[in-house]
């Protein structure tokens, strides 16, 4: 039997990726084969092609892309119990979701609730993940604080963030440019044009207006979550009230989390502030149960309709590199969802 899967013969460029068909493997003992219905596309998706994502730094080419996938279950191997043919389950393999199939461990599936659209599923795993636990694992975020996202509050991560943000009751601040205001004031934010206003006078502007918090601060927010890094950083920790909390997200090289820790650690005041950095794969290597308690929680708040994934767009496997552009035009609010099977 033969399937379909996108591969990076060398890294480089959209133009290099290529459709190939190739013969579908058997399971063996303990994984299973998973009929892909959606395939996420994400910045990370573009730096592992580029070869600039940590985790294709020792990876060699060529392989095929795809860090979170949902689908149905194909083929069990021996000794495989906990799933059954036919079952809707999610993963977050970080390679070979770009496919028709894909075989992976039964450790790494979550089941996916009954009536749940694949492409709003898949849209959670990466995304939503990464927004719930930077709120709830990371920053230990209370009801009634102020949030500050900064970066595209109106991109996969951030509408997450404003999402489950207003789930716990947050009063939340996004940066992004003013053609998604309405976007980030949609989802229970308000939004702050950075290119155009200092940051750090804004916030002051805006939550100089609350009443001073028991700590004595006047303004600033709570907790900041800075998915830009690099000079940004800065402006970050200083709009934290005592006792905030910077998360940074995205991708960082042994360079960046030396540069950065140095300069947290000579700059930080005495107001209790603290700098956190967050990887998903990171976080889901030293914690695989938090993961899939996470994103079963996710999950059945998505089948109670508590949340609502924005799906940019809906494109074949065979425009996979089309999609790629797309994302990288920063046109899209939302997530790019790969449809891999009918």
């Amino acid at each position: 039997m033969k399937y379909k899967h996108v591969v990076v013969p060398r890294f480089g460029g959209p133009e290099n990726l290529l459709l190939l068909e190739d013969e579908l493997s058997e399971p063996c003992a303990g994984e299973v084969r998973v009929k892909v219905l959606a395939a996420g596309v994400s910045f990370a998706d573009v730096l592992m092609r580029e070869g600039a994502h940590p985790e294709s730094m020792n990876r060699r080419t060529p392989f095929t892309l795809g860090w979170d996938v949902v689908g149905v279950v194909d083929k069990l191997g021996d000794k495989v119990t906990t799933f059954q043919t036919g079952q809707m389950v999610a993963a977050l393999p970080i390679v070979g979701g770009y496919a028709e199939y894909v075989i992976l461990s039964s450790n790494e599936l979550v089941p996916v609730p009954l009536g749940v659209d694949p492409a709003e599923a898949v849209s959670l795993i990466l995304n939503y993940t990464t927004a719930y636990q930077m709120l709830h694992r990371c920053a230990n975020i209370k009801s009634g604080e102020t949030i500050l996202i900064h970066g595209n509050a109106a991109g996969g991560v951030g509408t997450a963030l404003l999402q489950l943000g207003k789930l716990a009751n947050l009063k939340m601040y996004g940066t992004a440019s003013h053609e998604k205001h309405d976007i980030v004031s949609s989802l229970g934010g308000i939004p702050i044009d950075s290119k155009s206003v200092d940051l750090v006078q804004e916030i002051i502007k805006l939550t100089s207006r609350d009443d001073s918090d028991d700590n004595g601060s006047k303004w600033g927010v709570d907790a900041v979550f800075d998915g830009l890094g690099g000079k940004s950083l800065k402006s970050s920790h200083e709009v934290l009230r005592r006792g905030g909390r910077l998360v940074a997200y995205g991708q960082f090289s042994p360079v960046d989390i030396e540069n950065w820790m140095t300069m947290f650690t000579t700059n930080l005041l005495p107001d209790d502030r603290k700098f956190m950095l967050y990887s998903i794969q990171t976080l889901k290597r030293l914690k695989p149960d938090w993961f899939h308690e996470d994103l079963i929680l996710l999950l059945g708040l998505l089948k109670q309709g508590k949340i609502k994934p924005i799906v940019a767009a809906r494109m074949p496997l065979s425009q996979a590199a089309q999609a790629q552009e797309l994302l990288a035009s920063g046109s899209v609010n939302g997530k790019i969802v790969l449809t891999c099977n009918d």
